[in-house]
């Protein structure tokens, strides 16, 4: 009977140390939030490839750590308050899609480590004190390539051959745009092209925009990121063809959308290698002392059958640049 007591002790205790360790255990589980202009169906494609950089590095969501997606579904506004729920719900750490959700989840939180997918200017965008020592509770990756725009118009004067006007359509939402549209303008001069700015704010501005580019006899147009322009991708190249403009822009998912050609960033590397930052973090790295990496891998994406609907030919040798082309 003693013994029968004892033993029931002893289980009784070993339950009792091993039940709050066993929930102390659950609560520590890393908690990543992920706050995205778009929805999710809009950029899909770049939350897997974020999801693979997890899995390449042994992190399962739902098995050692937890992400918490937040998407403001393409408005603007709503990305603050999305941010300050991942602040009040204390994640480990914010990955974020882009400079509109960056600046909203700095503004939530001044020490929750923020994790950049890309940014054009994180300086510029008083994100960051240097690419080399951030300084601060951000990091990440950078799409800061002045080259780019310089790639972009020499692609253009290649197709259209007489390019003498270019419209740029960009959003004053997100802040490094500024740089890229200085850039652009200098690089036009250099081909003697004059290059227009159109901001978007708001998606019902786009119509007013095309008929700018009609009515001003454009020669082509550049498109730059953005959270609206993303998320009006396909009408974006649907209203280029209607114009017969030809179109470039900065990401492939454009050209998927309809759109005629793009140059520039992978973004899918970008979201790639965020996952090593979340890492990196997660195993105690201060984002203070993490460089902000810039970009190495760059992609030249054609579309055909856009090129077919607005009437143009795209020489050979573009076509033999090309990384991929959609027939």
């Amino acid at each position: 009977m003693r013994e029968t007591v004892i033993g029931f002790t002893l289980s009784a205790l070993l339950f009792a140390l091993s039940g709050p360790a066993s929930a102390q255990q659950r609560t520590k589980l890393p908690r990543i939030g992920y706050l995205a202009g778009a929805s999710r169906s809009a950029i899909a494609f770049r939350i897997e490839a974020f999801r693979e950089g997890l899995r390449q590095l042994g992190y399962l969501d739902g098995k050692n750590i937890t992400i918490e997606y937040r998407y403001a579904e393409g408005h603007f506004g709503r990305q603050k308050e999305l941010a300050a729920e991942l602040a009040r719900l204390n994640v480990d750490v914010i990955v974020t899609s882009g400079p509109a959700s960056t600046r909203a989840a700095k503004e939530a939180s001044g020490t929750i480590p923020i994790v950049m997918t890309f940014d054009s200017d994180p300086v510029g965008s008083g994100f960051v004190a240097s690419l080399a020592r951030p300084g601060g509770h951000i990091t990440g990756l950078s799409t800061l390539a002045p080259e780019i725009s310089g790639k972009q118009l020499e692609l253009l004067k290649e197709i259209v051959p007489k390019l003498s006007r270019v419209v740029v359509l960009g959003s004053s939402a997100n802040p490094g745009n500024a740089r890229v549209v200085k850039e652009i303008e200098v690089v036009a001069r250099a081909f003697s092209v004059k290059s227009q700015y159109r901001d978007i704010l708001e998606p019902k501005e786009l119509e007013a925009v095309f008929r700018s580019v009609s009515n001003e006899a454009a020669d082509a147009v550049v498109v730059l990121a953005g959270t609206v322009i993303i998320a009006q991708r396909t009408r974006i190249a649907e209203m280029a063809i209607k114009n017969r403009v030809p179109s470039i822009y900065e990401r492939r998912e454009f050209v998927e959308a309809g759109g005629l050609m793009s140059y520039g960033i992978s973004v899918i590397d970008l979201d790639r290698r965020a996952a090593v930052y979340v890492d990196k973090i997660l195993k105690g790295a201060n984002p203070a002392d993490l460089p902000v990496e810039q970009p190495t891998k760059f992609e030249l994406m054609i579309n055909l059958k856009t090129a077919k609907q607005i009437g143009l030919t795209i020489p050979p040798n573009v076509l033999a640049r090309a990384d991929k082309i959609i027939k």
